[in-house]
């Protein structure tokens, strides 16, 4: 009955994850953006939607960046592009 339990628990927070794709952001960027990543990035709530879809894009294709272009590189990879317009529309202006 545990082992089902914690299945089942695990299942919620993939599906969680999924569901919300900015949720691989909050770490750094916190909760509703707030945060200045590693203390280097913008506050990306400040951002406009299309501003954080830019940047996004741009770090995805390798055409945007400076510092913390190789960590952001490989943190966008995977996501699609729905993905990209749901975190802009969850966090940007």
């Amino acid at each position: 009955m545990k082992k089902m339990i914690l299945f089942l628990a695990t299942l919620g927070l993939i599906s969680t994850a999924i569901a919300d794709p900015y949720q691989k952001c909050a770490g750094c960027h916190g909760a509703k953006g707030k945060k200045v990543a590693l203390g280097k990035s913008k506050v990306i709530s400040d951002m406009t939607k299309q501003e954080i879809v830019d940047s996004l894009k741009g770090y995805k294709d390798g055409t945007y960046g400076r510092g913390m272009k190789n960590l952001m590189v490989a943190q966008v990879k995977g996501i699609s592009e729905a993905d990209i317009n749901d975190i802009a529309s969850k966090i940007g202006k």
